[in-house]
């Protein structure tokens, strides 16, 4: 995977890991999220010197899918009921047909987002995560 790049008029093109050291990232998911739309940004956002963590509806695990088909399960760090919004930097909503349709009706995600956005802090959105933006009436 190559480096990213940022730029700035101020200090020109520099490594966007000297952006992201020590800042923490929450992806929002639940069963059912596309599991590519995780893995590869959280390979991403680590290499650039992110933490990341997963936020769920339930503790232990959550399943990703390949497309239509069951794939692996993930450590989920922890609900979307318990997680302090105040420890992320960012937050990101993979897609994931099975999975969007799921957390778009989840107040407490609801609540995540909203806050988030009110608080000015970044918000990525990947496929159909967008339909929570939509539920929160942000989009």
């Amino acid at each position: 995977m190559r480096a990213s790049f940022s730029y700035s008029s101020r200090k020109g093109a520099r490594p966007m890991s000297a952006e992201l050291n020590g800042k923490r990232v929450a992806f929002l998911v639940t069963d059912g999220f596309e599991q590519v739309e995780l893995t590869g940004p959280r390979e991403a956002l680590e290499q650039s010197g992110a933490v990341v963590d997963i936020l769920s509806d339930k503790e232990g695990t959550v399943r990703g899918w390949n497309h239509d088909q069951p794939a692996d399960a993930f450590a989920v760090d922890a609900t979307f009921e318990s997680a302090h919004l105040d420890l992320y930097d960012a937050l990101v909503l993979p897609g994931g047909v099975q999975n969007s349709d799921t957390i778009r009706l989840i107040p407490a995600a609801q609540k995540l987002v909203k806050s988030h956005d009110s608080a000015g802090k970044p918000l990525a959105v990947i496929c159909h995560g967008s339909w929570l933006l939509v539920s929160c009436g942000l989009a």
